[in-house]
This record gives C-alpha cells, structure tokens and sequence, in this order.
C-alpha cells in the first residue's frame, strides 16, 4: 500500500525512483514488510517527504532526471533532521564501482544493483526498519528516564529546602549531607544534558 506522505509517528520506507515500473516492483518486494511506503518521483519530492514524515530508510535511485540520487544524498546527509536516515542506492548501472564508490562517499548505508535479489532487499531494509524501531524504543527509554531525573531533582530541592527552614545550623550533618546531594544532582544533571 501506498501513501502520499502524511505525517505520522510511524517511520516508513521512502522509495525513490523516477520511474513507475520500478516503484511498482519496489512495492510488490516491500508490501509485505506492512510499513508504510512512501513514493517520490524526484529528488526534489524525495526531499520534501522527509521534511513531513521520518523513514526509517531511503531507497534511492541514482539515475534521476534533475537532482539525481547523489545530489539528493548530499542534500539528505546535510539536514540535521535527515542526516541520520540510512540509504540504500539503487541503480540499473551494472558493475560500475565508480557509482558504488560515489554512492558510499556521498553516504550511502548500501548500494545495490538492478535487478535486485528481492530476498536481499527485503532483509536489508528489515535491518534498518529494527534499527528504526530499536533506535525509538531507547529515544522513549531516555525521555522517561529525564522526567524521572526531573521530578526527583525536584523532591530532592524540596527536601533541601525544608532541611534548611528546620536546621539552621551550617554545621550540622543533616545540611552537610544536603549540601552533598544537590552538589550529586548538579555533576547528574551535567551529565544527562551532555
């Protein structure tokens, strides 16, 4: 199934390629991988769609008319939102190393040659859809573990400053120790933000 790319949550695969026959075959080896799959007919579409949405992968072909898949890989590893977004080159060019060599140069996580092995495509692409989601499920891991952070650096503030209303003594062990842990929560909080 194929979408125009709205926005979602959910990372697809972006399939690149200016021609229909071979987003039509690139669909039929990826249809039953149920992500969603999203065409561009142009590096310059390609480039719009990952502006709306995050892939989890962009197949790309390299002979386009216009910006073809080199200039559009550039422009991809360039963005700061894109950069990270593997590419796998697609190309037609049979044993030309001078185009895998540009293709990896230019960033390429892979670079395959037409007619591809649908078998290989599909476990390649599956590769980078478990990074995809390996690489969320630590993001949501890491912003739950900061709102934890968060709210006990607040209880711990709150205790410190209750300690300081009910024991005025500068010298005493209890403001000593208070003393140590919000010194604790500030290297913490150095830490988390680096």
């Amino acid at each position: 199934m194929t979408t125009e790319a709205p926005r979602t949550e959910r990372a697809g695969i972006l399939l690149v390629d200016d021609m229909e026959d071979n987003l039509i075959a690139l669909e039929a080896v990826l249809g039953t991988l149920n992500e969603p799959l999203v065409r561009a007919r142009s590096g310059e579409e390609a480039m719009k769609a990952l502006l709306r949405q995050k892939f989890a992968v962009v197949l790309l072909d390299v002979r386009m008319p216009g910006m073809d898949g080199f200039e559009t890989a550039s422009h991809i590893k360039r963005l700061d939102q894109t950069k990270d977004v593997p590419i796998i080159f697609l190309t037609g060019a049979e044993n030309d190393s001078g185009y895998a060599f540009r293709g990896y140069a230019t960033g390429a996580a892979d670079f395959l040659t037409k007619p591809f092995d649908p078998w290989v495509l599909r476990a390649k692409v599956n590769v980078f859809l478990e990074l995809h989601r390996k690489n969320r499920q630590l993001e949501r891991l890491l912003a739950q573990e900061r709102r934890q952070f968060e709210i006990l650096a607040g209880q711990l503030a709150r205790i410190g400053e209750q300690v300081e209303q009910e024991c005025p003594d500068t010298a005493s062990p209890l403001r000593n120790q208070v003393a140590r842990m919000r010194e604790t929560l500030a290297e913490m909080r150095r830490d988390h933000s680096a």
